[in-house]
């Protein structure tokens, strides 16, 4: 067994565990257990400073949980864009794939928490319909491994599904969506990693969500996927209480940059049950991106988007950054907010176009007036 299994199965997860180190009453740890299950990794139980803080609000369950049991459990209507069992199909040339039901880190946060956990919801039994799928439709080029997480599976069932998808010949990108580097990095091992590089292009997207999350082993990590020719990129929730405000984003940021990793988005919070009290106002995004844009290397500045309820897909979201615009010009601030003219260019092909369309009009408008007259002096029209 590899050490990364191990800590998984040394993980907090029962009713007992949870009173006892978390000093929960029994029958809301009961509660919890029963709407979403826990499990807190060694590792990632080593980075919670004190109680309440970044780390601890993600992972450790709370009652605020059990008074929000009415939100969505679908709010990205993944399943009605399930054509068939691990597939989600939303975006025209773009399909997820659910490989695994288990994660290294149960997300309080989880927008996916109908399923994850749960090995009858994320089957491996079906993954043959969902593979048939991926052949049969060739728009799709672009495929996201997800779950749960990926990387839960052994080296061994992923390379015989990665196997499977570079016999897609269409199949171009395949992406890892997996939060290891960040909640268990010692399952970024040499052998996986050697594994990966025999079927790119594959990009990872990770998901660290505050500074105190970069560590010497998570960095290692991140460094070792880069090594191996592995593009990572980051996706962050933004949260109440762990990462909503400007300095604790940036400091976030460039940490990621600093060791290889792309920030790729910022998620406004998900209208997820059991998880609205993490959600923010609509401003705080747009204001940490504000102070973002400018201020830290562009290479660092992710999109900040809503993943549109009912399943409308990622939308970005950015500051105003235009004041006015009109035919000519358009009136801009910057970062400091300084004001600045720009002189647009005009579309002559569309300005002859619109004078075309002038000029009939008043064609038009001059035979209405015509007849209005003829009808007005009550003058009759002889027909030849």
């Amino acid at each position: 067994m590899e050490l990364w299994q191990e800590m998984i199965r040394q993980s907090i997860h029962s009713v007992d565990q949870l009173v006892e180190k978390f000093k929960l009453k029994k029958e809301v740890a009961e509660k919890l257990d029963k709407f979403f299950q826990a499990r807190i990794n060694p590792y990632y139980l080593s980075l919670i400073r004190y109680p309440g803080d970044p780390i601890w609000l993600q992972c450790v369950p709370d009652e605020k949980e059990l008074e929000d049991i009415e939100g969505p459990s679908d709010p990205l209507n993944e399943e009605s864009m399930s054509p068939v069992p691990n597939i989600t199909h939303r975006y025209p040339d773009r399909a997820l794939f659910l490989v695994t039901s288990q994660c290294g880190l149960y997300c309080r946060f989880c927008t996916r928490k109908r399923k994850v956990g749960d090995s009858n919801k994320i089957s491996m039994r079906t993954l043959e319909s969902a593979f048939n799928y991926l052949a049969q439709h060739t728009e799709i080029s672009d495929v996201i491994l997800s779950g749960g997480d990926p990387l839960m599976l052994t080296d061994a069932m992923l390379e015989k599904i990665l196997i499977r998808l570079r016999e897609i010949k269409h199949i171009q990108v395949i992406r890892l969506g997996t939060k290891m580097p960040c909640v268990l990095p010692h399952r970024i091992t040499p052998k996986l990693c050697n594994m990966l590089k025999k079927y790119h292009p594959i990009y990872i997207n990770t998901h660290f969500n505050h500074p105190w999350e970069i560590t010497e082993d998570s960095k290692r990590a991140c460094g070792m996927l880069a090594d191996a020719g592995c593009p990572v990129g980051n996706q962050a929730v933004l949260m109440k209480g762990v990462n909503d405000n400007p300095d604790t984003m940036k400091e976030l940021m460039k940490g990621l940059l600093a060791m290889r990793v792309r920030p790729y988005y910022i998620y406004q919070a998900d209208l997820t049950k059991g998880a609205n009290h993490f959600r923010t106002p609509l401003d705080v995004g747009l204001d940490i991106m504000d102070k973002l844009r400018g201020h830290i290397s562009g290479l660092a500045v992710p999109q900040f988007v809503i993943d549109a309820p009912g399943g409308g897909g990622k939308i970005p979201l950015l500051p105003n950054y235009v004041i006015s615009r009109d035919e000519d010009k358009i009136i801009l601030r910057n970062f400091k907010y300084n004001v600045y003219e720009y002189p647009d260019v005009r579309d002559e092909s569309k300005i002859a176009d619109k004078n075309t369309y002038l000029r009939r009009q008043k064609k038009r408008k001059r035979v209405i007036d015509e007849k209005e007259l003829i009808a007005n002096l009550k003058i009759p029209i002889l027909n030849n």
